[in-house]
């Protein structure tokens, strides 16, 4: 059962359990359009505010590791409150710091804008898987994840590249779109979304599930895994650059949206096999996919139909692990979903720095066509944690061991 007080409407059928799903899914795309696009309009932040393109990329990092900081500790902060109301106040303190972005006279308020849109974004992720959880059936919980989760990884696949055409005209412009976003995804929030509860819980129990090892182990695992696809995503256009040589925007824009269609499914898909398996295992093959699929993405890299078609299962296994490891951990403890939720999207944040970081570091003694060989690595000690803890958890009694796979 739910721990929520949630309006009758939505739980009488099936179907009606997507509705309030629609506003949540939206404002997590425009989060992950956010978090993501600025880095194709460093060129033209820097001329703007005459810095260099190091420079602006600090905007980058500031959100990231804003992100990653404050996610947890407000999810926390704002669990008393009601998810639609929690996720009202997020959206408005993301419009207005996109907003405040767009407007930015020079680099210092631009950077001071992108700290409070991080605070904003952090807590709508948090917030929404929680909300997702509480308003959808037990037995739909994985799609019901996979499908709010989604707007994460659809805003890989098309709002990445719209925001970048959009930015190649004024790159405020992409700022001001993605503002326009949460404000339409605010209003959704404000008709879609019933008012939901969580149980009075102290901070002390909230926190309790961080004693257990399953939990370490489960966030661990997200950042090694995510640090792996970002040391090669990060620096896929020169990855790429044999196979794109002569094209180089076009073809570099049909790798990412391969990917991104590629996330988008391996999204869904875990969604379904969640709900129906036994989660250790699909996290396993998760894991173990994305590990192969970056051991040999030297050998697919030179030609550009293979390095399409290696990019959209490669897209697979990315996305599907956001989905699983969330649903993991909400199993482990339904009623901390809200701080769980923020430190899973601390280690996915943490695990995007881990990987643009050790990539480029990497390419001391690496060519850079290579680095899907340390990123394999990262990708296989995640498994294997996975794995051992796995053994260990069978003689146990937790939701992995019960009769419906959880």
């Amino acid at each position: 059962m739910n721990p929520t007080e949630v309006s009758e409407p939505g739980r009488k059928a099936s179907g009606q359990f997507m509705k309030p799903l629609l506003p949540l899914a939206l404002a997590t795309f425009a989060v992950g359009t956010d978090a993501f696009v600025i880095a194709g309009l460093l060129p033209a932040i820097a001329a703007d505010f005459d810095v260099s393109i190091a420079a602006a990329g600090q905007l980058v990092t500031a959100f990231a590791l804003t992100f990653a900081v404050t996610a947890p500790v407000l999810g926390w902060l704002l669990s008393p409150l009601d998810r639609r109301t929690a996720l009202q106040l997020a959206l408005v303190v993301f419009t207005v710091g996109n907003a405040v972005t767009a407007l930015s006279p020079n680099y210092e308020l631009a950077l001071f804008s992108r700290v409070l849109t991080a605070v904003g974004a952090a807590t709508i992720t948090a917030t929404a898987s929680s909300a997702a959880v509480a308003v959808t059936p037990e037995e739909r919980r994985g799609r019901a994840m996979a499908f709010v989760i989604g707007g994460l990884t659809v805003s890989t696949a098309l709002g990445m590249p719209f925001g970048n055409m959009i930015g190649h005209v004024d790159w405020r412009l992409t700022l001001w779109a993605v503002a326009a976003l949460g404000v339409i995804a605010a209003i959704g929030t404000s008709v879609g979304l019933p008012k939901i509860t969580l149980p009075a819980t102290s901070l002390g129990a909230r926190l309790a599930p961080l004693r257990q090892p399953r939990m370490i182990v489960t966030l661990l695992a997200t950042l090694l895994v995510m640090g792996g696809h970002y040391m090669v995503y990060t620096y896929i256009g020169a990855v790429t650059a044999d196979a794109t040589a002569g094209t180089f925007t076009q073809a570099l824009t049909l790798i990412l949206l391969a990917w991104g269609i590629g996330a988008v499914v391996g999204n869904l898909l875990a969604g379904y096999l969640v709900d129906s398996l036994p989660t250790i295992r699909v996290a396993v093959a998760a894991l173990a996919a994305a590990t192969v699929l970056l051991a040999i993405s030297p050998l697919a890299v030179n030609n550009l139909a293979v390095v399409i078609v290696w990019a959209a299962i490669w897209g697979v296994t990315d996305g599907a692990p956001s989905v699983i490891q969330q649903y993991r951990l909400v199993s482990f403890a339904p009623a901390s979903a809200p701080v769980l939720f923020g430190l899973n999207s601390s280690a996915v944040f943490l695990g995007v720095a881990l990987g643009g970081g050790l990539g480029g570091i990497a390419q001391d003694w690496l060519p850079v066509t290579s680095l899907g060989l340390p990123a394999a690595v990262l990708a296989l000690v995640a498994t294997t944690l996975t794995v051992v803890h796995g053994k260990r958890a069978r003689t146990e009694t937790s939701p992995e061991a019960a009769p419906a796979g959880r």
